[in-house]
């Protein structure tokens, strides 16, 4: 079984492969748009169906340039990729402050469809912020698979199988310095999920200044939301 393992890195060295999927990315944006379609009117940031159709008009170009796997990057293709995470986010956390506001400070008719849009608005930032860290780790979903290790840029987070080169062999094996092992957008959802659930990093570290920032605003977020519908819950807003 090592011997098979290190036959097919040998085969397929990191930056000779084909490239990340496509799908899971669009999934992921498809699933916030429509998250976004079913929200109560009164939280919504502009007409229904502007802002999807912004993010869908970002989101054509870049299925265009790299349709199936992600191999090819141009300027054009960062900013409108950079550009459509930012307003899944922005959109959303400002959809969290008027959530805030319609809980808190509106006299609320159907308090019951604002709970499932807070719901929808966790699962949403969790969504936007897994794509962030994709977005901005070592250069974006291209550059990690297709540059050599050398050219990257600084790591943003340190994962577990940065350090496990020195581990038992089924272990080691798929070490990023063994295997030449990359994060993909799972890693990075996983990531926002436990950011947002514990609050904090658990086994991946964040080391960059603006990822700190970024799962700070995404814990903090989450948690006025948990505290939200749990206080709505139990009446205490009442």
């Amino acid at each position: 079984m090592v011997k098979t393992r290190a036959e097919a890195w040998t085969r397929h060295p990191r930056h000779e492969r084909r490239g990340e999927p496509r799908l899971p990315a669009v999934i992921a944006t498809l699933v916030a748009i429509a998250l976004y379609l079913v929200l109560p009117q009164q939280i919504l940031i502009a007409p229904r169906y502007v802002l999807p159709g912004l993010e869908l008009l970002l989101l054509v170009p870049l299925v265009a340039i790299n349709p199936r796997r992600l191999t090819r990057q141009t300027r054009t293709f960062r900013m409108l990729s950079l550009t459509l995470v930012l307003v899944i986010a922005v959109s959303n956390l400002i959809s969290l402050g008027i959530l805030v506001h319609q809980l808190v400070y509106a006299e609320v008719k159907d308090g019951r469809s604002l709970l499932v849009a807070a719901l929808q608005v966790w699962l949403t930032n969790i969504i936007a912020f897994g794509l962030a860290f994709w977005e901005l780790d070592r250069g974006g979903p291209v550059a990690r698979t297709q540059s050599p290790r050398a050219d990257l840029p600084l790591a943003d987070f340190r994962f577990s199988q940065d350090e496990n080169a020195g581990t038992v062999e089924e272990v080691a094996d798929g070490a990023s310095s063994n295997a030449d092992w990359v994060p993909t957008l799972v890693d990075y959802l996983y990531i926002s999920v436990t950011n947002s659930t514990a609050f904090s990093p658990t086994d991946t570290m964040p080391l960059s200044a603006r990822v700190k920032l970024l799962m700070s605003v995404e814990s903090v977020s989450a948690l006025i939301t948990s505290l939200l519908v749990i206080a709505r819950a139990v009446s205490i807003l009442h």
